[in-house]
């Protein structure tokens, strides 16, 4: 992993951005899913570099651009997973370093984003993917989004406990976001050929205890191939490194270890020399496709070894739901007791 860590940070441009590889494009989301990877690695500086980057590009409403390239925008559209996610990043860069500067720096950015992704909640719960040209939302929601955005709104009120300012809007968007990810499957796009509509529920920590390894089980064998990994999509022979690392965090999150680690194992055919991890593999042609080594995949699999081995104190971010505090309770800003390891006794 610390070969990882490095092949992820030797992708880092001068200016502090993380795109998919040097001179590639560049996703908000994923750039923070690589900034947590350095961070487990103890690349700190380096992780701090690519949050202050995303900071610097934040929107007046609180979006980003879906991509960019060198610095500036290549693909204009505000989608609502790129807004929320920064949260995420922010709370996991706490659990590992306890950096109350960078919190306190960034803690306006963060709500600026999850500002945003609450004045796109549709009606029902779930979040519209994008906003229009007009800056209305789309009447689309996507699930995967949905789940990860989940998530993202429980970090924000775990941040907002940090700082002792409370969000109750953020805590009731992800209280009518959960239901809904729980209970109305037709508040969302048909998206179930991807592997992510299937597992993301129970990795944003939507869909928890025995309704998790149900779901988990349902579709397994639509998507798992024994010895490879997890398909990126289900009528296709594409297995790919990022989901099938991130379905072992899900595994992880429904009590299943064991099964966690036989599919970090399965996809480490996608590893090279450096540390490196390509995107995926088309078994059918023996073939690697794309043709890259992506700093988001090898950061999957930073994150998964994490949470299967208890390596910082962020590994339970994913793993365990519980961790956060319960979205939508009465209260639940009024004390600290639930942050880790008394995280909340300090005021950034």
């Amino acid at each position: 992993m610390r070969a990882t860590v490095a092949a992820i940070a030797a992708e880092q441009e001068a200016d502090g951005a993380l795109p998919w590889f040097r001179g590639g494009q560049l996703d908000p989301w994923d750039c923070v899913e690589a900034a947590m990877a350095l961070d487990v690695g103890g690349e700190h500086q380096q992780a701090r570099a690519a949050y202050r980057w995303l900071a610097g590009r934040q929107r007046a409403d609180g979006s980003w651009a879906a991509e960019y390239r060198a610095g500036v925008e290549t693909s204009p559209a505000a989608e609502s997973n790129h807004a929320g996610y920064l949260a995420v990043g922010l709370w996991h860069r706490w659990l590992c370093t306890g950096d109350e500067q960078l919190v306190g720096e960034l803690w306006p950015v963060v709500r600026r984003g999850l500002d945003l992704v609450t004045r796109m909640q549709l009606p029902g719960g779930a979040v519209s993917w994008a906003l229009r040209p007009d800056g209305t939302p789309d009447d689309t929601a996507l699930l995967t989004g949905n789940a990860s955005l989940f998530q993202a709104l429980r970090c924000g009120v775990a941040l907002a406990g940090l700082t002792g300012q409370p969000q109750p809007d953020w805590e009731l968007a992800a209280t009518d976001l959960g239901t809904a990810l729980r209970t109305r499957p037709e508040a969302f796009a048909d998206r179930s050929r991807w592997s992510m509509d299937w597992y993301y529920p129970v990795l944003g920590g939507a869909v928890t205890g025995s309704a998790a390894a149900a779901r988990l089980a349902a579709d397994w064998d639509r998507f798992v191939v024994p010895g490879l990994g997890a398909r990126c999509v289900a009528d296709r022979p594409w297995v790919t490194g990022a989901e099938t690392c991130e379905l072992a965090l899900a595994l992880a999150a429904a009590g299943q270890p064991d099964a966690a680690v036989e599919q970090v194992a399965a996809m480490q055919h996608l590893r090279a020399g450096d540390g490196s991890y390509w995107t995926g593999y088309v078994f059918a042609d023996d073939a690697r496709w794309p043709v890259e080594r992506t700093t988001w995949t090898a950061a999957a699999v930073v994150l998964a070894v994490d949470a299967l081995c208890g390596a910082t104190g962020a590994s339970r971010l994913f793993t365990d739901p519980g961790a956060l505090p319960p979205a939508g309770t009465e209260g639940s800003q009024e004390t600290a007791g639930w942050l880790p390891d008394g995280a909340g006794r300090g005021t950034p």
